[in-house]
Formats: C-alpha cells, structure tokens, sequence
C-alpha cells in the first residue's frame, strides 16, 4: 500500500512537467515541421486592393430610367459628401488628388403607386480587375422601404444582381456586398485574365410607398480586388494578342 501511494505521488508530480513539455514541442516544432499558427498563411495567394471605381463627379455620365409609366425620374449632380467617408490608403501615399465634391442625386417623381423599379447606370460598363471580393456605396436614402441593389456581370458574360440592403435609414450609410465565390471571375485557362463589369444600381421600390417625390443620392463607389495574380504574372510568359 505504501508503495502504491509512492508511485502515485510520482506520477502526480510527473504531470505538469509532461503537460509543458508537450506545450512546448507544439509551439516549437522540429526540422520540417509546419508551426501550427502559420499553417495557410505562408501559401496564401491574394493582393487585396481597394480601389475606387466613381466618386459621381460627372452626372452625365449616369443614365437614370424608370419601369413602367407610373412617374418620370431625373438626376443632377450637387455639391457635398459624406462626412464618415475616409479616403483610399493607397490613394493617399501615392499622392493622387482626384476631384471630389459632388455626389449624384436622383429624383423620382411617382404618378401612382404600383410596382416599380428604378435604375441607375453608367454609360458604359466599368470593368473591375481581379477577384473583386466586395463592393461598397455611400447611399442616402431618405428612410424609405425600397432595396439597393447592384447591377453586375460575370467574366462570361452573365449578367446578375446582388441586394446591398433597405434603404430605410436616416443620413448617409455605406452599404457593402460580397460577391459570392460561385460567381465566375476567371478565365480557367488563363490565371491573369479575371475580372467582373458593374452595370449599375437597381432601386426596387416598395409599392406603398411610391407616391410624391422620391430623393437618392450616391457616392463614393469602391471594390475591394485581390490583385495577385495581375501583380505576379510570369515576366517571360507570351501574350495571347496576336
């Protein structure tokens, strides 16, 4: 029996000493041996850029139209910006001083209630490189129970639309949406052709409120890329334009 105690004693005290020894070897691995922290983070292949797309400095260069005949809509561009807004990084170390004092408001004047929608693009598309990862708008939209909605198209050509978010809110918000990883942004044979277009924005409104006047004005749009693979192709690889 005293025995017994003897050796349980000792593997009591034996405890802490392999408890840390095991710590220790997962926090310092041998030769050849992945740290378990880092695991993913030295393979990992992204650039992530924000960059900017349209500050809505050019009101003509927005086309607004409206479903239907329940009411006409224009657009006018008018001095001002959200005070929350911060200005790119990147854009800021390089010194680029882009003009940005305008935001572009849209007026929609209802005839009737009914279902509507209405929308809001640019003359031509814009084309994003990379793998753009989200897109992001300063919206005011005067507390109304319509959806904003982006307008896009795939690298294939596809066409498709993602809901940024109600439009019930007071003052200026900045809505956000990320673009789903079954969107197809790449050419599979080519890993540095990627890309999507933005079309533009949909308003859908909501038909009970489709009545008098309706006010949206917009800022700032932006996309965050993953631009690895346009920053890291093969300087000795040939270019398929011939």
């Amino acid at each position: 029996m005293k025995k017994l105690s003897i050796l349980c004693l000792i593997v009591l005290l034996a405890v802490p000493y392999l408890i840390a020894q095991t710590e220790r070897a997962g926090t310092t691995p041998g030769p050849g041996q992945p740290v378990a922290q880092n695991i993913g983070a030295d393979t990992a292949q992204q650039k992530l850029k924000e960059i900017s797309l349209s500050k809505f400095e050019d009101a003509g260069f927005w086309r607004v139209a409206f479903s239907g005949d329940q009411g006409i809509v224009s657009a006018r561009r008018l001095e001002g910006a959200p005070a929350a807004k911060k200005p790119i990084p990147d854009e800021q170390q390089i010194g680029i001083k882009e003009e940005d004092k305008y935001v572009l408001g849209v007026k929609t004047e209802f005839f009737r209630r009914g279902a509507a929608t209405i929308t809001i693009k640019p003359t031509r598309p814009l084309g994003i490189a990379g793998v753009v990862k989200t897109i992001s708008v300063w919206v005011a939209g005067r507390n109304y129970n319509h959806t904003l909605k982006v307008l896009l198209e795939d690298f294939s050509g596809k066409p498709f639309e993602l809901t940024m978010g109600k439009l019930n809110f007071s003052g200026w918000k900045q809505l956000v949406v990320a673009i789903p990883p079954t969107v197809e942004q790449r050419n599979p044979h080519y890993s540095t052709q990627t890309g999507i277009k933005f079309l533009g924005f949909a308003v859908e409104c909501d038909m009970r409120e489709t009545y008098g006047n309706y006010y949206i004005y917009l800022d700032d749009l932006r996309a965050v890329t993953d631009l690895f693979a346009e920053e890291n192709r093969d300087a000795d690889d040939m270019l398929d334009a011939w």
